[in-house]
């Protein structure tokens, strides 16, 4: 008799275990899902959008325009606020100690120093022509016009629109501001209107003082430097001076006391990023604020010099 053999196929085989059957199972689909088209998947490829040089301008010359909007805006309501009640005295009066006599010792010291440096300079050249007695006209002209203006613009918003803006921004981060809303008070007329006012108000004294100062610093150099009789400079100093100089020199701080509250202001109450914002914020204060004062003083002197010669 012959012996029947089983067949190959079957015969006992060795049961995979859990752990071969799950990694059998994941690289199959692994495979399908590598084969199978898009359309069988329901998968779409992430493609990334091509970012034009046009857009980017695009998008910078938007945020611009929004910025300046809102500002003029912040600067309209405060305006308003102005000559509309209620009105916040005290704190004016806070603003104004703060701008006008916090200012004082930087305003004094700048002014002594920029007369003499101007006395030097120009009577360095007016001896070559035998002409130092004009050092008096020239100081007093350079200051009342452009320099004392200029520099006190320039020194105030350094120290004070810098200040308003971290003030106001981290009254804004601490949600300060959202709790005077809450509790029906108007944040721009109890925060913008009186920082606005008190620049209006204190610019131009601040204005006269470096004037003086200045004027003074330049006697003082050319009484030791130019050997000028004290008298015979401020008698030509004076002498030099008309009404539209001095219409010229004390109307531009109004503009640029309107300035520096306002951008310190705008800066501090839009304030994004927490405490990092705060910096940037009063960093930026600064900037804007003084190159607006500097832009703001070209077109100034030219229009003074047209009123000057078509009224005064």
């Amino acid at each position: 008799m012959k012996s029947v053999q089983a067949p190959d196929d079957l015969s006992p085989k060795p049961i995979p275990s859990c752990a071969e059957q799950f990694v059998a199972e994941s690289q199959r689909e692994q495979v399908l899902v590598a084969d199978t088209p898009l359309q069988v998947t329901g998968r779409h490829s992430k493609q990334e959008a091509a970012v034009s040089v046009f857009d980017v301008l695009g998008d910078a010359a938007k945020r611009t325009v929004a910025s300046v909007q809102d500002y003029a805006l912040l600067s309209g309501h405060a305006v308003a606020n102005i000559f509309t009640s209620p009105h916040y005295f005290q704190d004016t009066l806070e603003q104004m100690d703060f701008i006008g006599a916090g200012s004082l010792p930087i305003i004094l010291l700048s002014g002594f120093f920029i007369g003499a440096v101007m006395v030097l300079q120009t009577g360095s050249q007016f001896i070559r022509f035998g002409q130092t007695s004009l050092t008096g006209d020239v100081v007093a002209i350079a200051l009342v016009r452009e320099l004392g203006p200029a520099f006190t613009g320039l020194l105030v918003t350094g120290r004070c629109a810098t200040g308003i803006a971290s003030e106001l921004g981290s009254m804004l981060v601490t949600e300060q501001v959202d709790a005077m809303r809450a509790m029906g008070t108007d944040p721009s007329r109890k925060l913008v209107a009186p920082r606005l006012l008190a620049a209006l108000l204190m610019l131009p004294l601040l204005t006269a003082l470096m004037d003086f100062i200045g004027l003074l610093g330049g006697c003082t150099a050319s009484v030791f430097s130019l050997r000028l009789g004290a008298v015979e400079f401020w008698r030509r100093a004076i002498d030099a001076l008309d009404f539209a100089d001095l219409m010229q020199g004390f109307t531009k701080p109004v503009v640029f006391g309107f300035i520096l509250a306002t951008i310190g202001c705008y800066k501090g109450l839009t304030v994004r990023g927490g405490t990092q914002g705060v910096g940037r914020a009063t960093t930026s204060a600064a900037v804007v604020g003084s190159v607006l004062i500097i832009v703001a003083d070209a077109f100034l002197t030219k229009l003074s010099l047209y009123l000057s010669d078509k009224i005064f």
